[in-house]
């Protein structure tokens, strides 16, 4: 039997040319994940500029829904919804 150090030695790990950044590695695995792989550098920016948490929860949402047609569609869609939300929360005066 062989040590896992010299089995992981012998393969070559290959890194992914388009990611040098976390953003970018976190963009590019939401458009694999919607399958929308065209859109790609949209989902970079939205991981770029965008909440984490919006994100999280709207990914989570549409990987939930299994009618969806066009998951980048929901997508976009539930991150709106989201900021809508959060944004009426906060104008809402606490009592």
């Amino acid at each position: 039997m062989e040590n896992i150090g010299n089995i992981l030695r012998s393969k070559k790990l290959s890194r992914d040319y388009r990611c040098s950044h976390e953003f970018q590695a976190y963009g590019n695995r939401l458009a694999e994940e919607l399958g929308d792989k065209k859109h790609r550098s949209l989902y970079i920016k939205l991981a770029k500029n965008e909440d984490r948490s919006i994100l999280e929860e709207a990914r989570a949402s549409v990987l939930e829904s299994r009618n969806a047609k066009t998951k980048g569609r929901l997508f976009m869609w539930k991150i709106g919804q989201i900021k809508k939300e959060r944004r009426e929360k906060s104008r809402k005066p606490s009592r």
